[in-house]
């Protein structure tokens, strides 16, 4: 009987002692959390009280609540958090992205807000004004109010979407290549983007594209070419080699290139034909493309197009295998892109073939869960 009751009184001496450390264990891990919020924050502030000269107006959370209406009106979502319809007092429709709480550490609220203050193009979104209030983080847009380009090239609402022209393709994708040249060498800090994708795309009003969410953005003195990242950054399919592996080369202006390369071959819709044919082959991208290009057959998926058509499609096409080139270098840049995209077509020269596999497959430690996307 003794027996039992010391074992008891030993079980339950240890399960007190557990709950006691688990408990002064949360509350460690409470402290430290907070102690962890409360030094962004001031590194937040720091950085906006460094940079007073900023344009865009400070809002109160308060105020951000205002002018969507209590977030009614939904534009939508992303690992960065949501994006709402507003309206500031002149009566101006804007967007608001209110950044999930829990994500990162304040460093994407600081890349957007320390690029877009940098910029003014034409073909970058303008950052009208912002919110900060503790953990509570929202970046005020101007309103495009045709979305992004994802949901053309991917046909989503296929009742209310209406369909772009090849003539359309051609000048999203000579404007955001001005935009991304802009970037890399218009403004007096070098931006890497780092997450050029359709979805990060958006049209205004006439299908004037504008590059968008700088989250993953990267700045350096225009004098450096390499850039060393903490972090691989970026969205798998769009993302370059050499991103995922120092191998390739280094991380340069040259890593947007790759990315705008993949968009611009879904946008002619290369990809939908691919995932088509090569579903049951593990055969790479661009050799697929590289060998219906030297047969003369059809890259698109809208069958018998008009001459004018076709060759718009084939330009697309060869400047985008121009631009996912493996070896950084190989890339050309933004204004040899645009040079291309506009010059004749009897000029372009068709890009060696490819010498590798797909990067994907080359680098098996680079996943999902070490990618940071919006």
């Amino acid at each position: 009987m003794y027996f039992n009751t010391g074992i008891t009184a030993g079980v339950m001496g240890g399960f007190m002692i557990c709950i006691i450390i688990c408990s002064t264990k949360r509350k460690s891990s409470t402290k430290v959390k907070h102690w962890f919020t409360i030094k962004n924050e001031k590194v937040i502030e720091s950085f906006l009280k460094h940079h007073g000269a900023l344009a865009q107006k400070r809002y109160k959370f308060s105020e951000v609540k205002k002018m969507t209406n209590s977030f009614k009106v939904k534009l939508g979502e992303g690992g960065f958090g949501a994006v709402y319809k507003g309206e500031i007092h002149s009566g101006c429709p804007v967007a608001v992205k209110i950044l999930n709480a829990s994500k990162g550490n304040g460093e994407d609220f600081i890349n957007e807000v320390a690029s877009i203050s940098r910029t003014s193009h034409v073909n970058v979104v303008t950052l009208l004004g912002f919110s900060l209030e503790g953990r509570k983080k929202a970046l005020i847009y101007e309103f495009m109010p045709n979305g992004s380009l994802d949901k053309f090239i991917y046909n989503k609402g296929l009742e209310t979407t209406a369909s772009l022209s090849w003539d359309n393709l051609w000048q999203i994708a000579i404007g955001i290549a001005r935009g991304l040249e802009y970037l890399h060498s218009g403004c007096n800090t070098r931006i890497l983007h780092l997450d050029i994708k359709p979805q990060n795309i958006l049209l205004d009003e006439n299908l004037c594209p504008k590059i968008s969410d700088f989250g993953l953005a990267k700045l350096f003195p225009r004098k450096d070419s390499i850039v060393s990242l903490s972090y691989a950054r970026g969205t798998i399919g769009y993302v370059a080699p050499e991103v995922c592996n120092k191998h390739f080369g280094g991380i340069s202006h040259k890593s947007d290139v790759y990315s705008y390369g993949m968009m611009l071959l879904e946008m002619v819709g290369v990809k939908k034909n691919i995932n088509a044919e090569t579903s049951q082959t593990s055969e790479y991208f661009p050799d697929w493309i590289y060998k219906r290009l030297e047969q003369g057959r059809d890259l698109t998926t809208d069958g018998v197009i008009a001459t004018q058509e076709t060759e718009i499609a084939r330009k697309m096409t060869i400047v985008g295998l121009w631009c996912v080139q493996t070896i950084p270098q190989d890339r050309p840049t933004m204004s040899k892109v645009i040079d291309m995209l506009e010059g004749n077509m009897n000029s372009l020269e068709m890009p060696p073939k490819p010498i590798l596999s797909s990067p994907a497959r080359l680098v098996p430690e680079f996943t999902t869960s070490s990618l940071q996307s919006g």
